[in-house]
C-alpha cells in the first residue's frame, strides 16, 4: 500500500545554470515537485518562468552549456540526474515519453505513422516487426484515429493537426511510459480540437495510471485537465496546489495577477486586466522577492528578503502576506 503511495517523477531543490562569459545564469533555482501516477501537474507562468526548461531538465536534454548545478532528479526508485547521456537515452521514450507543441517537428514526413511507431516500439520493447504493426494500429485507435488498420500506412501529411497531435501522443505512449511531459500540447491547434486532446489525455493518464507533466501559460487547459498546478516565476516555484484552490483562491499576487487577467463572459469591461511591467531578466533578478517590482502589495520585507515555499490554504505559497505578518 506505502509503495503505490510512492510518486512517480521526484524533483527535489532543482538548480539549473547556464555559464557565461559574463558569469554564471541561474535559470532554475530550488525547484522541488512530485507527480503521482494517475496524475496530471499543470505547470503555468508566463514565457521565460521556466516551465519548459523544468521538463527539459528531467528529460536530460539540457542544451549545452546549460547543466543542473544540484538537487535531485527520482524517477521511482532510480536517480536520473545522475545518469550518463547514453543511460538516459534509454530511460527516454522506455520511461518517459514527451509530447511537444508542434506534431509537425515531432513526425518525419518521409516515412508514414506506423512505420515510426513501430521504430519507437521495437527500439524499446522486444517485439517482432509484426507485433510491433499490432501495437502501433491499437495505439492510434486508443488515440481516436479512425480507421487505424488503414491510417497506420498514411504519412503525417495525410493527416489534420488535430489527427497529427493524437499521432504524437501515440508515439509518446508507445513504451507504456511512467511520465508524460506534454510541452503545449495543444497550443497549435484550434479551440475545439483542444477540447477534444485534453479530453483524451485526461482518460489515457487514468487508463495507463502514468504521471503527466502538463507545461501550458493556458489557464483554461489547467483548469480542465490537471489535478494539481504549479506556478513559476522567474525560475522559481512561487505557488503549488490543487487545482480549485489555486485557480479559485490563489494565494500569490502574482497568481492572483494570472487570474484576473482572464477575461470574463458574463462582465462587459472597457479595459482588460493586466499585470504591470514585465519578467525580469535571469541575469537582473532583483533582491527579495523577484516579483515585488510588479506587486502592489510589496512591502519592505519582500525588496529585501527572498520568501521560501509557507502553507497557505490547502497549498504552498512564496510570499510574505502567507507569514502571518505584513509584507
Amino acid at each position: 500500500m506505502v509503495e503505490a503511495q510512492q510518486p512517480v517523477i521526484d524533483v527535489r531543490n532543482l538548480k539549473v545554470e547556464f555559464p557565461s562569459r559574463r558569469g554564471t545564469v541561474t535559470a532554475l533555482s530550488d525547484i522541488s515537485l512530485s507527480i503521482r501516477a494517475g496524475e496530471i501537474l499543470g505547470v503555468v507562468g508566463e514565457s521565460g518562468a521556466g516551465k519548459s526548461m523544468t521538463g527539459l531538465a528531467i528529460q536530460g536534454l539540457l542544451e549545452r552549456p546549460g547543466r543542473i548545478a544540484g538537487g535531485e532528479i527520482w524517477l521511482g526508485k532510480q536517480r536520473i540526474d545522475a545518469l550518463d547521456d547514453r543511460a538516459m537515452e534509454r530511460v527516454r521514450g522506455r520511461e518517459i515519453g514527451a509530447i511537444f507543441q508542434d506534431p509537425l517537428t515531432s513526425l518525419n514526413p518521409l516515412f508514414t505513422v506506423g512505420a515510426q511507431l513501430s521504430e519507437t516500439i521495437r527500439q524499446h520493447l522486444s517485439l517482432g516487426k509484426a507485433e510491433a504493426k499490432a501495437r502501433a494500429v491499437q495505439l492510434l485507435r486508443d488515440v481516436g484515429i479512425p480507421s487505424p488498420e488503414e491510417r497506420v500506412n498514411h504519412y503525417p501529411h495525410q493527416f489534420s493537426g488535430g489527427m497529427r497531435q493524437r499521432v504524437v501522443i501515440a508515439l509518446a505512449l508507445a513504451a507504456s511510459p511512467k511520465l508524460i511531459i506534454a510541452d503545449e500540447p495543444t497550443t497549435a491547434l484550434d479551440v475545439s480540437i483542444q477540447a477534444q486532446i485534453i479530453s483524451l489525455l485526461r482518460r489515457l493518464c487514468k487508463e495507463k495510471q502514468a504521471a503527466m507533466m502538463l507545461v501550458t501559460h493556458d489557464m483554461g487547459v489547467i483548469a480542465e485537465a490537471a489535478d494539481r498546478v504549479a506556478v513559476l516565476y522567474a525560475g522559481r516555484l512561487i505557488e503549488i496546489g490543487e487545482v480549485e484552490q489555486v485557480l479559485h483562491a490563489p494565494r500569490h499576487p502574482y497568481t492572483q495577477g494570472l487570474m484576473a487577467s482572464i477575461p470574463s463572459l458574463g462582465a462587459r469591461v472597457k479595459k482588460l486586466n493586466q499585470i504591470d511591467g514585465s519578467m525580469p531578466r535571469l541575469d537582473a533578478i532583483p533582491q527579495g522577492c523577484a516579483f515585488n517590482p510588479r506587486c502592489k502589495s510589496a512591502g519592505p520585507r519582500c525588496r529585501r528578503e527572498r520568501p521560501e515555499l509557507m502553507p497557505a490554504g490547502n497549498g504552498l505559497s512564496a510570499c510574505w502576506l502567507n507569514a502571518g505578518g505584513t509584507a
